[in-house]
């Protein structure tokens, strides 16, 4: 064991170009006291490995992130603040972190993973134990489907065996192939181990556009009637999300068993975006890439943008997914 440890001393320090700045006479004694010790410290340091050095979720982080950065997703916000604490603070889960976030493109989902990834991992999105799948990328073809059910399986079991805190991002649900998520549903269940593998320190995000018609139905009503942006609540939206998800066969989700069972957690609303909220993502824009703060262009260039209705022009049609792009042109 104590020749093990050298020899991963050695090696690390061999590949850190760190030896060559030793004497004889130092490196002989530094291998020689506290070897194991000092090779597990610095190879902890120097690469990512699954413990508290590179895995530890910070609260506060979160919270503010979402505060300062997600704009227009009061409901969004909410309730993943309360569900991914709460989780990430339960020392024993009976089953994995199930997400399920809806809503059109533009209004938030895809970076909103990268929050959460970001207040659990110290490398965010690089993390060697966060995994993104997006649909007409990984699971293209329809007649290749069986083999993907396998290769998704073996992924996913692979990866949890090594790291039990493994995230897994599924984008373009509403593309994915019909039947293909359930190959995992075994995964996402009540067990407490499956071949000697458990996933209950696992967390899943499923992303999709499909129920933001629905979304948008109900925030418009609100806008309609004259009442708050801020008055709309989780259990306005949730129910109509689930039934139209389930039921609509161009999504990954078309009768998918993890449904039926109820293992999805929760299902995250994201809302259209109104103007205010476009010129948020703009000025945000602007100050990530350092320029100098134009409100009047950003105005300019938010208000070019097509909202519906066509007449009221009250919700972005493409969020803030073009922002980057168009800041471009009108800078």
């Amino acid at each position: 064991m104590g020749h093990m440890c050298v020899n991963l001393l050695r090696y690390i320090l061999i590949t850190s170009f760190i030896v060559d700045s030793f004497e004889p006479i130092t490196t002989t004694a530094f291998f020689g006291a506290g070897a194991c010790y000092l090779g597990n410290k610095l190879y902890k340091i120097l690469y990512e490995t699954c413990d508290e050095t590179w895995i530890n979720f910070n609260s506060s982080n979160l919270e503010l992130a979402l505060d300062s950065k997600l704009f227009g997703q009061h409901v969004a916000s909410h309730v993943l603040l309360k569900t991914v604490t709460g989780y990430m603070r339960n020392p024993n889960p009976k089953k994995p972190l199930v997400l399920s976030l809806h809503g059109w493109t533009g209004t938030g989902k895809n970076f909103v993973s990268q929050l959460i990834a970001e207040s659990i991992y110290h490398n965010g999105m690089n993390s060697g134990f966060v995994h993104l799948f997006t649909a007409t990328a990984h699971f293209p073809h329809q007649k290749h489907l069986e083999t993907y059910k396998e290769q998704l399986q073996m992924w996913v079991k692979g990866n949890v065996t090594k790291c039990p805190r493994s995230m897994f991002i599924f984008d373009e649900m509403d593309k994915m192939q019909a039947g293909l998520i359930d190959s995992i549903k075994p995964y996402l269940d009540y067990y407490e181990n499956l071949d000697g593998v458990s996933y209950r320190q696992a967390i899943f995000i499923f992303l999709s556009n499909a129920g933001g018609e629905k979304i948008a139905e109900v925030a418009l009503k609100f806008w309609n009637e004259g009442r708050d942006r801020e008055e709309i609540k989780l259990k306005d939206l949730e129910m109509a999300v689930t039934l139209s998800v389930f039921n609509n066969k161009q999504s990954g989700f078309w009768h998918a068993s993890l449904i039926d069972k109820n293992l999805v957690d929760v299902y995250v609303p994201f809302l259209p975006l109104e103007l205010k909220h476009v010129v948020q993502c703009g000025l945000a824009e602007m100050a990530a890439r350092q320029l100098d703060m134009d409100r009047d262009v950003v105005e300019q260039m938010a208000k070019d943008l097509n909202y519906f209705p066509k007449e009221e022009r009250v919700f972005a049609t493409q969020g803030c997914k073009v922002i980057s792009s168009r800041l471009d042109y009108y800078i």
